[in-house]
């Protein structure tokens, strides 16, 4: 039904003739921006639900004398459904470290909630299908998992700035919500997710359909095809510095798939993108110090560029 809106408005509304490349933009970008907001407004709305059985007080609560691993895979798990990005995530992480949670148990969390978020998923699930989805889901807890246990094992407590274990974050009465409650909770919740990535859904919408419509496939398949064995470390790399979160990356990602560059690559790219972006960087940096930092995108980067070969491998 979209397909068929999206070509009724760029062939016969327009009159843009079928397989230019300004067709092929412009009906990318109709169809996309359709489905992209219709399965966000949908599925988030439902995660919202969800979510409201998880205040932050219970997630503490959840996550407490918890053996080690145990916690770890709890915490990574508990960052789907929690914060929708890693700068929100920052106050959760302030909490865990003061509840006494172990370090890596916090940064299992803060790897996940970022990388593994409710708009991650819909938007991977509606573009590429539920396996991919799935694959992603399972691949990035594993990454928050791993991780989470490598910064514990090192015994980093040292490089968290002091003031951090001196927050008192304080008990707040249990108020079980009714369902009206939750509803309304999820209507206002979406409307707030949907305000604040309408413009980054929109602009990587946009650069997908321009990538889909104008780049040649060849340019594409030149630096980042199967045919170069460094092309996933050089997507991380390039990753990294940029910011967006998921909804803007997610279509870039599409468009570069289809013009031919490996699932694992561009995932890898997009990866990088949202779990180690620079304003988390220099959010981490008002709680833990510079050396925690670089180990902690040391061990992420260097976790991704190993889940982009085996994407690669498998897909």
């Amino acid at each position: 039904m979209l397909k068929y809106v999206a070509d009724s408005l760029v062939y016969t509304l327009m009159g843009i003739k079928q397989g230019t490349m300004l067709g092929e933009a412009l009906n990318f970008f109709l169809y996309d921006t359709m489905k992209v907001f219709l399965l966000l407004t949908v599925i988030i709305f439902v995660v919202a639900v969800i979510r409201s059985f998880f205040p932050p007080e219970k997630s503490r609560k959840l996550l407490a004398n918890r053996r080690e691993y145990v916690g770890n895979f709890l915490a990574a798990c508990l960052g789907i459904v929690t914060p929708f990005c890693s700068c929100s995530a920052i106050p959760m992480f302030i909490g865990f470290v003061e509840a006494g949670l172990p370090l890596g148990v916090t940064f299992s969390f803060l790897i996940a909630s970022p990388t593994v978020n409710e708009v991650a998923l819909v938007m991977l699930w509606g573009l590429f299908g539920w396996r991919i989805a799935l694959l992603y889901t399972v691949t990035g807890v594993m990454l928050a998992f791993f991780g989470g246990i490598i910064i514990g094992k090192l015994k980093l407590e040292h490089l968290v700035e002091p003031y951090v274990y001196q927050i008192k974050m304080g008990e707040t009465a249990a108020i079980v919500p009714t369902w009206r409650e939750r509803l309304w909770y999820a209507w206002e919740y979406t409307k707030d997710i949907l305000g604040r990535v309408w413009l980054f859904v929109l602009i990587g919408i946009g650069v997908g359909a321009w990538i889909h419509g104008y780049v040649p496939m060849d340019f594409v398949l030149r630096y980042a095809g199967p045919h170069n064995p460094f092309a996933v470390i050089v997507a991380v790399l390039l990753g990294i510095p940029l910011y967006a979160n998921a909804a803007g990356a997610i279509p870039i990602v599409q468009a570069l798939v289809e013009k031919g560059l490996p699932m694992g690559t561009a995932l890898a790219f997009m990866m990088s993108i949202v779990a180690i972006s620079a304003p988390e960087l220099i959010i981490l940096r008002k709680v833990i110090k510079l050396k925690l930092i670089a180990i902690f995108v040391g061990i992420v980067a260097l976790a991704i560029i190993v889940i982009g070969y085996l994407f690669n491998m498998l897909l």
